[in-house]
Formats: structure tokens, sequence, C-alpha cells
């Protein structure tokens, strides 16, 4: 499954963020030139609006998915957008493109809203999605959404639990939820990175 990777090799190639010249610009991605390589990053309609025109400088929050067969970056406006992203494909049926369909829909304070309201029917809207999967993300999310600032914003939870941000990890890295859990309960160590690299390892 890793391609002769070692796991400590398949981790390092996440790319938390990219910065440079914007050298295209389309619906779905832009192509952003960092120290002479152009990376193309698929963007949702919410962040698309936010990168300024082709020749401009920018940057973008932005996650790795790793596939058996490719590599795709994902890049967000904000750190919140990709927080939600990271949220929506650790649910199952829900993979890194309809997550991006899904914060086409509107502002991470709108989904997040969206979610702890329980309006499932707002994700039956997004395609790919249907009304089991659409309840599923309000089920599995809505405790991970909290509000309470004097803005009624919704905000979501981050966890410095090592088990959440390895789980967070291996999502990024191609596995099915039902397998990490499996693999995570077989792993030890006590930061993300050591749950990582016996998961990876079980996995193989």
């Amino acid at each position: 499954m890793d391609g002769g990777l070692g796991p400590f090799d398949r981790w390092a190639r996440v790319i938390a963020s990219v910065s440079g010249v914007v050298l295209v610009r389309r619906a779905d991605y832009v192509v952003v030139e960092c120290s002479g390589v152009g990376y193309r990053v698929a963007v949702s309609s919410e962040t698309l609006r936010h990168v300024p025109a082709v020749g401009a400088q920018t940057t973008l929050h932005t996650h790795l998915v790793m596939r058996d067969d490719a590599m795709s970056l994902f890049g967000f406006g904000s750190e919140d957008e990709r927080a939600l992203f990271l949220l929506l494909i650790g649910v199952q049926g829900v993979g890194p493109k309809v997550a991006l369909a899904v914060l086409s829909g509107g502002t991470t304070r709108e989904l997040t809203n969206a979610i702890a309201a329980g309006d499932s029917a707002r994700f039956q809207a997004v395609p790919g999605i249907g009304k089991r999967t659409a309840e599923r993300i309000i089920v599995e999310l809505r405790e991970k959404v909290t509000g309470g600032t004097a803005a009624d914003e919704i905000v979501i939870t981050r966890s410095d639990d090592p088990r959440t941000i390895a789980r967070q990890g291996l999502v990024g890295l191609g596995f099915a939820p039902a397998e990490i859990d499996e693999l995570l309960d077989q792993a030890t160590g006590e930061t993300p990175e050591d749950l990582i690299a016996e998961a990876l390892r079980a996995a193989r």
C-alpha cells in the first residue's frame, strides 16, 4: 500500500501551506508557484472567492491526500475551513472531493451552524450526498462543533489528543474510518507520529 515508502517518508510529505504567485485560477483549482514549482491545489468555491487574480501573491492552508495512484493537494482560505474539511473526510461516505463540494456551499460558520442545528437538508443538496450520509454528518460532527462566543459564532473544537490527531492524519493518507479504528486499537505511543508509524507498519 505504501509503494515502498517507510511510514515517516509518507508522513513527511504532508504540505501544511503554500505561498506564492497565482499562475492559474479555475473554477475548482488554482496553481500557485512556490520557488519555481507550480502546485495544483483543489479549492472550494468559498476559498476561490478569496484567491487574488493571476500574477498576485497568495497563501493557502493545505492538506495532502495520498492514494495508491495519486497525491492530491487541497487548499483552504482559513485554518477553520481546513479543520472542517478534516472533520468531513472522517465521516464514512464522505471523500475529499465531496467534502470540498460541501465547503463550496457556504462559509465555515454557515456550515457549522447547519451541523449544530441538525439541518441535514442543506447537506443533501450537495452532489454525492444522500439522506443517510447527510444524517451521518450531523450525528458524527454535531458534538465536535461547539458555540459560545459573544458574537454567537460557531467554532470547531480542536483536540490535543494524540489519537485524535493521528486519526485525522490517517484519514488524510487514505485509510477508511473503520480501518483506522482497528489500526489505532493495536498501536501504542505517546505522540501522533508514533501512533501513525505503528499504524502504517500494521497496515503492511
